[in-house]
């Protein structure tokens, strides 16, 4: 493909002529505060991804998943998520100390529908919360709170278009490389199987889950 054969979009006028204005209720949808609609549903999710990016624009999202009801909603406007043990490269938290600016999504198992939340975070070292984001006896040593500023629900289309709930579109696993094959060639790691990288990151993700 030449790049003279891609159309690009560069502004918003030229974006609106293809995608017309959404009526006045979608921009009113969203709200700042954590309502009650809104607690339940963060109550029952186990897994949220957290949007964040540099100061130059560099961006990153990371997934987040501790049982259901280990996101905090400590009044309307501040939620607490427990940072767990990862690989160290910290690149949330390193772009939060440059640009507090994140985007939560939170999804509930078997709903088609995402809470969104939007706002700015502040890492914590330690808070009497702390005691609350405790998993299997293991106190986080560190957390973020996030400032709720914006808040909406996101309709269900995305997930009935991928029919992600439906166990019958799923990929057989053994079609798809394992996390030890992957590494091995990224990195371009020599002399050592996949299969014996994927045993000790097996065991490294059971020992270390938090």
């Amino acid at each position: 493909m030449h790049p003279s054969e891609i159309r690009t979009v560069t502004t918003e006028a030229e974006l609106r002529e293809i995608v017309k204005e959404p009526q006045q209720t979608i921009w009113d949808k969203d709200i700042a505060r954590i309502d009650e609609h809104a607690r339940t549903i963060i109550a029952h999710s186990p897994f949220v991804l957290l949007a964040t990016s540099n100061t130059d624009g560099t961006c990153d999202v990371s997934p987040r998943g501790d049982p259901a009801g280990s996101v905090l909603v400590l009044d309307d406007q501040r939620l607490a998520l427990a940072d767990r043990p990862g690989n160290h490269r910290v690149d949330s938290l390193r772009n939060v100390l440059l640009n507090p600016h994140v985007g939560l999504l939170f999804i509930v198992p078997g709903m088609n529908e995402t809470l969104r939340v939007n706002g700015r975070a502040t890492i914590v070292s330690d808070a009497p919360f702390f005691d609350d984001l405790t998993v299997k006896g293991k106190r986080p040593r560190l957390g973020l709170l996030v400032e709720v500023e914006e808040l909406y629900m996101h309709c269900a289309k995305a997930f009935l278009r991928s029919s992600l709930w439906d166990p019958a579109t799923w990929p057989d696993r053994k079609s798809l490389p394992t996390l030890g094959q992957i590494a091995k060639d990224h990195i371009g790691i020599k002399g050592v199987p996949a299969k014996v990288i994927d045993a000790g990151l097996a065991v490294d993700a059971k020992m270390n889950q938090y």
